[in-house]
């Protein structure tokens, strides 16, 4: 396991905002760590926001629920402690995440009782994509019948980007945000 070094790698831009980053940052959302970072560089920033636009749009073919189960799941096996912690925040009441949920997300099983049969099925393809990059065919017709085969190729996109995320908020060493959930917490 790397050190971690109590200070952010790229650090966050600050306020004042010149015109570009501001015109980002209201692309991306609130001003969080992650989006100060990727406001230092304005056309990377508005590159994301469009992506983004799209999967916590109703034009996605996941729901609320959905997305959120992908990427809460995908951000604890990664490890990404201020990205689920962001999440949870910001999403689990939406989407209807109970504490049981939570705590199974962060490092629990889609066998847990708290899940029915479709939020089991979306959960043990996130984890087997983690796990393999791959689904075998069985994961496959359980993910399809849980969400569709569009809500199926969301699901791999969603997963892969929330990899990506994962991967820039730890080796970023980004802290949590103020009073976001911490994946270590009971």
């Amino acid at each position: 396991m790397p050190l971690k070094s109590k200070q952010p790698r790229i650090a966050p831009l600050e306020p004042p905002f010149d015109v570009e980053a501001a015109a980002a940052l209201d692309q991306l959302g609130p001003p969080i760590q992650l989006f100060r970072v990727w406001a230092r560089r304005p056309d990377l920033a508005h590159g994301v926001a469009s992506w983004g636009r799209y999967y916590f749009s109703r034009r996605s073919a996941l729901s609320v629920r959905q997305r959120e189960l992908v990427i809460d799941r995908t951000t604890a096996l990664c490890g990404a402690d201020y990205e689920w912690g962001v999440h949870v925040a910001t999403f689990a009441e939406k989407a209807g995440l109970d504490a049981a949920q939570i705590r199974s997300l962060a490092g629990g099983n889609p066998t847990d009782a708290c899940w029915d049969p479709a939020d089991r099925a979306l959960l043990a393809a996130v984890d087997e994509l983690h796990a393999t990059c791959d689904l075998g065919d069985a994961t496959w017709a359980d993910l399809v019948a849980a969400v569709g085969e569009d809500g199926a190729l969301d699901v791999l996109l969603v997963s892969g980007w929330y990899h990506a995320i994962s991967f820039t908020v730890r080796a970023l060493r980004l802290p949590p945000e103020p009073g976001a959930a911490r994946l270590n917490s009971p």
